[in-house]
């Protein structure tokens, strides 16, 4: 699996309506087939800044992504939008997506 983890600093104009600006795009990287989660969330210590956590089934899945359409359209909405260039982490992991967490599990 393909590991993606994305910091936008969004400019703070549009950092409101930061989710909607990407839904498309979100939705669009979703139905690909080889998407295994495509998730965004807000700073609590900075409501400027949004993370994109994604995986891909593997790397074909990965580079489909970035020659869609879709993808091409949504880089030229973000960075109309963005304070800075994204920060990202972007590595190859075994498994096809989430694991439980051994150390903790819900009681009563």
């Amino acid at each position: 699996m393909i590991f993606i983890a994305v910091r936008f600093d969004v400019r703070p104009e549009h950092s409101d309506t930061w989710l909607a600006r990407v839904d498309d795009f979100t939705r669009a990287t979703r139905e690909e087939p080889g998407n295994l989660f495509f998730d965004w969330s807000r700073s609590v210590d900075d409501p400027n800044q949004y993370t994109l956590l994604e995986a891909f089934a593997d790397a074909e899945a990965g580079s489909a992504h970035v020659a869609s359409a879709h993808f091409a359209a949504g880089m030229e909405t973000l960075a109309g939008a963005i304070a800075a260039t994204p920060e990202i982490i972007n590595v190859e992991v075994p498994g096809q997506g989430w694991s439980a967490m051994t150390e903790l599990t819900p009681r009563g």
